[in-house]
């Protein structure tokens, strides 16, 4: 099992001030930024779209984990790669060519990876799990932030661990939605390894002892 990562999700900061937050993101130790780009249709909320990824590129240097939540994701892997995105991922749910639109993603030249919803079943990113750098297990329903944590989602995850185990497949195995101090040691234990963290990072007193302890989380 890889080494813990936390994520901190721009979603749940100051939106008035989003390259300042990323830049506090930074400052708290963390590595990466979580983005969360939504349509309107797969969830039903707004968010950000690819001028909001440019802009916030050249004031940071976090690894930008760019998830999208979109009914056509195929159309907007060059857009959002452009705007600087460092891993791209996409849902398994919708009707679209999933195979292609991964290839795509990794020949742009950054990562990529499957998200499934906590009511799909795990078996549905089982065929894509040799083409993908990382798996995404939502652990609420996408589409609006401060939901509680789906506990049932992590039998899918130690599945996903399991399955990478016995394969010698290298994937990372990543939880959004809800992940706070409490329930974290459960998701490490159930083989994840890689934390979206929204309101239980931005609202913490200490967002540098959050990330530590995220990060320090045994296998």
């Amino acid at each position: 099992m890889a080494e813990p990562i936390l994520a901190p999700s721009i979603l749940a900061s100051d939106h008035t001030r989003l390259a300042a937050e990323a830049q506090g993101v930074k400052a708290a130790g963390a590595r990466w930024l979580h983005i969360d780009i939504m349509d309107g249709h797969f969830v039903p909320n707004l968010t950000f779209g690819p001028q909001t990824v440019a802009d916030l590129r050249p004031k940071s240097d976090l690894f930008f984990d760019v998830h999208l939540m979109l009914d056509n994701p195929q159309d907007f892997i060059e857009p959002f790669v452009k705007a600087g995105a460092d891993q791209v991922t996409i849902h398994v749910e919708p009707d679209y060519d999933i195979v292609a639109t991964l290839r795509r993603i990794r020949d742009l030249g950054v990562k990529n990876g499957i998200v499934f919803n906590p009511s799909t079943p795990v078996e549905a990113v089982e065929p894509f799990l040799d083409q993908v750098d990382i798996v995404l297990a939502m652990t609420v329903q996408p589409g609006f932030g401060g939901q509680s944590f789906q506990d049932s989602v992590l039998e899918k995850t130690a599945q996903l661990d399991r399955w990478r185990a016995e394969r010698g497949i290298d994937y990372r195995i990543e939880v959004d939605g809800g992940v706070n101090l409490e329930n974290a040691p459960r998701c490490r234990q159930a083989g994840v390894d890689t934390f979206v963290a929204g309101t239980a990072f931005f609202k913490h007193p200490s967002r540098i002892e959050f990330r530590k302890t995220i990060e320090s989380l045994p296998a």
